[in-house]
């Protein structure tokens, strides 16, 4: 057996790993590289492994850049099944087409402004070639063993980081032996508003683990209080606070925990905007699924229903307004402070937080609060390391909006986390990988697994392979 890995190696994006076996070729998520222009580039590369011997593609959980490349294969020319819970399913299709929507978008802006080093600039692929690669989707209950192709088997279990995530537990069965791997998809966080604790991971030969937050853990404070601080300084300044957000899961995370501040009386019933179709509709998701929703702070304050705060609905109320159309959109630009609005993307690398903040990052009574992790290279890591100007559709805008950032605000375990996540595996793998994670955060994470549990640790570089004995 040969893993490679093709993507999530020294970087948190684009994860892709190929797993080859004698009788069975299967990638492990297929998303698309974020962040610096050195990363972005590498989307128009050649695919490097052929599309056409993959005999199906597994999928942890939807975010864009565990996702966001299977258009391109399927372009190419993958006509497999892929394999993902029903949720997943679900939020992949409304991200991906809302993704080559933003792309087909910013290379029609980009010609007609002429700022393109490309003539004519092109989108990754179009919305055509979504509706192509949602035909091959099928839904995998969790906690079931599903074949896959040839000696391959696999199991999703809940990873308690998005609706529908999940860890993947592959069986490798050969007439004289089985081999488990182990892929953690993104670890969600323990006590993490909305999702439950993810599922503790089985005991494996071979385990590929993130490392996201490998250095370093979440501030210990309060995510409500910390909220409640950080919304009323946005208050106190008069203005508009635009919370970026990814439009699936954290969206509803904030709404959420907005709903739990009102309904304590901690906050006002300030209004909030939720301004994203893509939003918009994966709420409508997340309101289907109930069931799968941890509602423990909701509980705190008294819950009147399954998917109630209160007496108000857990996404939704007379105070949340889904904001859908691009004349909604234009109409935030007159909304007065104190008001709320979150919209994409979360590292406001493109969506309609890009106009928003283009007109209101002048403005001194804005308060533009980052939620979550900013990778590298993108408006909301130079945001968040307080560059003077940001540069937006040939323009540098200058900075005088306030920026904050709510402490804890993140979907992925943290140090500690990842370390009681891995406590659950008595017996050390033949072989750790580290993936997805800076090569600081993984290569702290890989010390310490090593020095405190003498496990066999790499951190894989880009495009290495590792046989498995």
């Amino acid at each position: 057996m040969r893993l490679t890995f093709h993507g999530a190696a020294g970087t948190v994006t684009g994860s892709k790993y190929l797993l080859e076996t004698d009788g069975a070729t299967v990638l492990i998520d297929c998303g698309l590289f974020q962040g610096v222009k050195k990363l972005r580039e590498m989307n128009w590369e050649d695919t490097p492994f052929k599309v056409g011997e993959v005999d199906a593609v597994l999928l942890t959980h939807a975010h864009l850049d565990h996702v966001g490349y299977l258009p391109r294969i399927v372009k190419e020319g993958f006509n497999g099944p892929i394999y993902c819970t029903a949720a997943t399913v679900k939020l992949a299709e409304l991200i991906l087409l809302d993704s080559a929507k933003i792309q087909e978008a910013d290379a029609a802006y980009a010609n007609k402004k002429g700022f393109s080093k490309h003539n004519p600039a092109l989108p990754l692929y179009t919305g055509r070639d979504v509706i192509e690669t949602v035909k091959l989707f099928h839904e995998t209950p969790i906690e079931d063993w599903r074949h896959i192709a040839g000696p391959v088997w696999a199991k999703w279990r809940d990873a308690g980081h998005l609706l529908g995530s999940c860890l993947i537990e592959i069986e490798v069965r050969e007439e004289k032996k089985t081999t488990r791997l182990v892929f953690s998809g993104d670890v969600g966080r323990y006590d993490g508003p909305l999702y439950f604790d993810p599922a503790p991971p089985p005991e494996c030969d071979y385990l590929v683990c993130e490392s996201t937050y490998g250095n370093r853990d979440h501030p210990d404070a309060s995510l409500l209080d910390g909220l409640d601080e950080v919304v009323q300084r946005g208050i106190g300044r008069g203005g508009v606070m635009l919370m970026a957000s990814f439009a699936v899961g954290r969206a509803q995370q904030l709404i959420y925990l907005l709903q739990v501040l009102k309904c304590e009386g901690r906050i006002p019933d300030l209004p909030i905007y939720l301004d994203s179709p893509m939003s918009v509709n994966a709420t409508k998701i997340y309101r289907e699924h109930c069931d799968e929703h941890d509602l423990t702070e909701a509980q705190l304050c008294g819950v009147a229903g399954s998917c109630q705060v209160g007496d108000r609905p857990v996404l939704g109320g007379d105070a949340v307004h889904l904001c859908k159309t691009v004349e909604e959109s234009k109409a935030l630009n007159s909304v007065p402070g104190p008001a709320i609005i979150i919209s994409s993307s979360g590292m406001m690398t493109a969506g309609r937080i890009v106009h928003h903040l283009k007109k209101r990052l002048p403005d001194p009574k804005t308060t533009v609060i980052l939620g979550g992790y900013m990778a590298v290279g993108t408006r909301g890591r130079r945001l968040e390391e307080g560059e003077p100007t940001i540069r937006m559709h040939g323009e540098d805008i200058p900075v005088r909006a306030a920026i904050e950032k709510v402490p804890g605000l993140s979907g992925h375990a943290d140090r500690s986390g990842l370390l009681r996540w891995l406590s659950h595996i008595k017996t050390a793998p033949k072989q750790t990988f580290l993936t997805h994670g800076e090569p600081d955060s993984a290569a702290a994470l890989a010390a310490t697994l090593r020095k405190e549990r003498g496990w066999e640790v790499t951190v894989p570089a880009m495009a290495e392979s590792a046989e498995l004995k």
